[in-house]
């Protein structure tokens, strides 16, 4: 697979704006970050009912329900990892969500090792990547997927080390973390590369020059989260 620098161009630049609208509202308070995947989340459930309408147009409003519990679960879990409990609790007002514990430290990680191991997966898979990975996504390639997680990983253990991550948490935790973040995260964008075969579209949506819709950017996210949330949850 030859890398195509005009493609490269193209969504290097779209990223450049995706990364500084996702870290300002990840980064900027727990409002924000509230606001931010709200909006993630109606987004990925929208895409998701038109491939479902395309899919099976005469009983998609089932399947879509169904999808609204596949997205909304893994945005809660990520709300549940940026706050304390208190986010849930009834006497709790929306003009005092920025008073509540709000750390981005976890979220980041999450979102950084789902980053990276895919751009290092296309990386690694557009200059060496020889041997198909799976039917259902023909560009991926088993060198750019095990390139995309040991680089992932990697990456993540160093960080981690180095800035204010390792307070949260000690560095075998976040080598964990990114391993479930490449693998899951392979996993949702198979699992979105799926619903969009069986819709025959080429992306979920069109929000994002070279990188697609919603659903096209956060696939990964949305299997990576809840298996995140379960390891911090029951494990660590």
């Amino acid at each position: 697979m030859a890398l195509n620098f005009q493609t490269l161009k193209t969504r290097a630049i779209t990223a450049l704006a995706f990364v500084i609208v996702m870290l300002g509202g990840v980064s900027w308070n727990g409002l924000s970050f509230i606001f931010l995947f709200a909006f993630i989340h109606f987004g990925c459930w929208y895409e998701f009912i038109k491939l479902m309408k395309k899919i099976n147009a005469t009983n998609y409003i089932g399947n879509s329900f169904l999808g609204l519990a596949y997205i909304s679960l893994p945005i809660l879990m990520m709300v549940d990892l940026g706050f304390d409990a208190s986010i849930f609790a009834k006497d709790q007002r929306i003009e005092n969500l920025h008073t509540l514990q709000y750390s981005s430290v976890i979220p980041c990680g999450i979102i950084f090792s789902i980053w990276i191991n895919d751009t290092m997966a296309y990386l690694v898979g557009s200059v060496i990547g020889r041997t198909p990975f799976s039917k259902i996504s023909p560009k991926k390639t088993w060198e750019g997927t095990a390139g995309g997680a040991i680089l992932c990983i990697i990456a993540i253990g160093y960080f981690s080390g180095h800035i204010n991550a390792a307070k949260v948490m000690s560095t075998k935790h976040w080598l964990i973390i990114a391993a479930i973040c490449a693998i899951a995260g392979t996993a949702g964008d198979l699992l979105e590369s799926k619903l969009k075969r069986m819709a025959n579209v080429k992306d979920s949506g069109s929000i994002m020059p070279g990188h697609g819709g919603f659903l096209d950017r956060f696939d990964s996210l949305l299997i990576a989260v809840p298996l995140v949330w379960l390891y911090l949850k029951l494990l660590a």
